[in-house]
């Protein structure tokens, strides 16, 4: 008896340890395709990378959708992150849809230690098998553990995983797509998906020598280098002096396996000039003839965008390891970095126990960056690139602020369509920078659409970079009316001097201009247009120019109403820009009057177009109602609304209610009154006739 307990003892052992293996989080992406799902919140701009640490944190999130596409005027990517709380990527049967520019990022949940802690751990191609180059097959009740396997393999680096939901079969390779050459491709494998292990280290990507070359796929260089510029994501962007650097970064990274790099060509002022990606061509479901069916940009003025070059797997040498590797133990210390990269708070910090809290406020001419901390701060805050004439010297202080200004070139703040971006450094030494020392990414994005936009700071691609972007809300314009005494009205006389005011509130980096003004009558039956589309007063005797006052609008003119109606509506198309819109310029017979009814010309004129291709109308109304003179006086019963044979209204001039019946007869009463009128007449004609008849026939009377 006691020797079986004995021989119990190991595998109760295991089984304990196995039980204390807790499940980790851990995702797999997959490239252009979408699957279906419940989105519950969408956000727009984030990096790829806050999105997924968006989806990471939040419990509910299963799954996370990040699209993208590049400007082609500017070098921004525009982006869009949704999340989703149920999805069909876990169902094997379901069929993913192919979409442009989109990566699909599935939450898991893996009983391993090795989980890597970088975004993603595993590359998912559903449908897909690499036949004939299995090294290990095992049986697995889920998917999650037969990744898990992988990750945990110690015999041999496991580059990819092939798992067969219906007969639950896990195969393990120390081969990929890269490594597998040119004479093994992906196979069409229905019930079948394909992964590749993107937690190994950079020195273990290949069973031979790493080197970087143009890819070999039977396209131009070129041609590739702008399909890369323009539909690869941007994991990390540096400032390098040469190709080789560039070359060198990409080796090196750690946050993310670097399948290729793209440089731009020799440094320039503050630019970056080197982008690393974690994908090459293998990445694309369509492979190379991505490249061939790509349309050139719109923009394009034939020179290379830059050299692109990715990894390729030599063979390795005669004399190495059967397996062409030692063997890989994936620690869960590597990624130590990482840990902060994906945790806001720590990435506030500095190692001197500094924390800071960086809130940007966005203005018509600036972009205000205020900065608090839990300790006395000693230093400069200055803008990337223009350290000597955007700066501010900091002395023992726990909140300061820097001011960027939107024009010119003093703090170099970059534009592009609305969006303004700038790159601030927080410098403890007063020349030199430090490792502690943090690096903030502002951004403002003004929407002309008045639609919110979310306000974030996540770290992106390294502790030391924080991206910050606030987008102030277009608020909703409106309309008054205000008599001489500056009260606002609803009822008014003929000839009355009126203030028309077009309003925003006060404190918003926005200004308004107004045109397509018309005014019409309660029926809408009959208009008048006041200020036309290009902001100009149609006839200034009755309707003046708009005038600015502060972040309003305003015009004085002579109340009028129409013949058939006293209501009079009026309507006008607002439309926002940034700061004080300029004047339109009117001619009224010889003289020349301004309008404020076009947009501001500050920007550029592609931006400018671009932005006035987005921008969307508002159209705001206001009624008033109009009397006559001596209306006031009467007093019958009036109800302010449409009934038949008649239109009432009920206005108040101080304590004394006015009120006014305009009668409406109908057509049958009109005609019956006449038909009355007729037979009147006929009838003192009959009468008329018959007393002289009467008369004239009469004896005379003989005395």
């Amino acid at each position: 008896m006691k020797g079986k307990t004995l021989g119990l003892t190991p595998i109760l052992i295991l089984l304990l340890q196995s039980t204390l293996v807790l499940s980790r989080i851990a995702f797999e992406k997959l490239t252009d395709v979408d699957f279906q799902g419940t989105a519950y919140y969408t956000v727009r701009n984030l990096s790829l990378y806050e999105c997924q640490g968006w989806c990471r944190e939040e419990p509910d999130c299963q799954a996370a959708a990040f699209s993208f596409v590049l400007n082609p005027l500017t070098p921004v990517q525009e982006t869009r992150c949704l999340l989703q709380n149920d999805t069909q990527a876990n169902n094997p049967m379901a069929s993913p849809q192919r979409s442009v520019n989109t990566y699909y990022m599935v939450k898991l949940q893996v009983r391993t230690e090795s989980v890597c802690l970088r975004p993603w751990a595993f590359e998912r191609v559903p449908g897909k098998a690499l036949r004939g180059l299995d090294n290990t097959i095992i049986y697995t009740s889920t998917k999650e553990a037969c990744l898990a396997a992988c990750l945990n393999e110690k015999k041999f680096p496991c580059r990819s995983v092939e798992y067969e939901y219906g007969g639950m079969r896990c195969s393990l390779s120390d081969s990929d797509r890269r490594t597998g050459q040119h004479f093994v491709q992906l196979v069409d494998t229905p019930g079948t998906d394909y992964f590749e292990n993107l937690c190994l280290k950079a020195t273990q990507a290949c069973k031979g020598p790493r080197v970087f070359t143009a890819p070999r796929v039977g396209v131009a260089e070129d041609k590739v280098s702008q399909y890369a510029g323009l539909h690869y994501y941007t994991d990390k962007e540096l400032q390098v002096t040469s190709e080789s650097a560039c070359r060198l970064a990409c080796e090196i990274e750690s946050e993310f396996l670097c399948r290729s790099f793209l440089y731009l060509g020799a440094p320039h002022s503050s630019t970056y000039n080197c982008r690393l990606y974690h994908l090459d061509h293998h990445t694309l479901p369509d492979g190379p003839s991505a490249y061939l069916n790509a349309e050139r940009p719109l923009i394009d003025d034939g020179e290379p965008i830059g050299k692109y070059f990715e990894n390729f797997c030599e063979k390795p040498s005669a004399n190495a390891n059967p397996n062409g590797e030692l063997p890989v133990t994936i620690e869960h210390q590597q990624d130590l970095n990482m840990a902060s990269n994906l945790t806001r708070n720590d990435a506030n910090c500095d190692k001197t126990g500094t924390c800071y809290d960086v809130s940007v406020l966005c203005k018509d001419t600036r972009i205000a960056v205020q900065i608090r901390t839990n300790k006395p701060f000693n230093g400069r805050i200055y803008a990337l690139g223009r350290s000597e004439t955007c700066n501010i010297d900091v002395v023992n202080s726990d909140q300061f602020k820097l001011d960027l200004t939107m024009a010119g070139q003093d703090c170099n703040t970059q534009s592009a369509t609305g969006v303004y971006s700038n790159t601030v450094v927080l410098q403890h030494h007063s020349v030199v920078m430090t490792k502690a020392d943090k690096i903030y990414r502002v951004k403002c994005t003004y929407d002309m659409t008045s639609k919110n936009i979310t306000f974030g700071m996540v770290p992106i691609r390294d502790p030391e970079m924080i991206s910050i972007t606030a987008a102030p809300e277009a608020p909703p314009p409106r309309i008054r009316i205000l008599d001489g005494r500056q009260r606002e009205v609803e009822t008014v006389r003929i000839g009355d001097r009126l203030t028309f005011r077009i309003e925003i509130p006060g404190d918003t980096p926005y200004g308004i201009f107004a045109r397509s003004c018309v005014a019409m009558a309660k029926d809408s039956k009959s208009t008048f247009q006041i200020i036309d589309e290009k902001g100009c007063p149609v006839d200034p005797s009755i309707f003046p120019a708009f005038i600015p006052d502060g972040n309003a609008l305003q015009s004085e003119y002579e109340a009028f109403r129409f013949t058939e109606s006293y209501g009079v509506i009026f309507q006008c198309n607002v439309k926002y820009c940034l700061g004080p819109c300029e004047p339109a310029v009117c001619e009224w017979g010889r003289e020349s009057i301004e309008s404020w009814g076009r947009k501001r010309r500050s920007l550029p004129l592609n931006e400018t177009d671009e932005a006035g291709s987005q921008e969307e109308e508002m159209n705001i109304s206001q009624e008033i109602l109009v009397l006559d003179f001596g209306d006031e006086r009467q007093s019958t019963d009036f109800l302010r609304s449409d009934k038949p044979g008649g239109v009432a209204s009920e206005a108040n001039f101080g304590e004394k209610t006015v009120t006014i019946v305009e009668p409406c007869p109908s057509k049958g009463s009109v005609l019956l009154l006449g038909v009355a009128c007729a037979l009147l007449v006929l009838l003192y004609i009959a009468t008329i006739f018959c007393y002289y008849m009467r008369k004239w026939l009469a004896p005379p009377k003989h005395l």
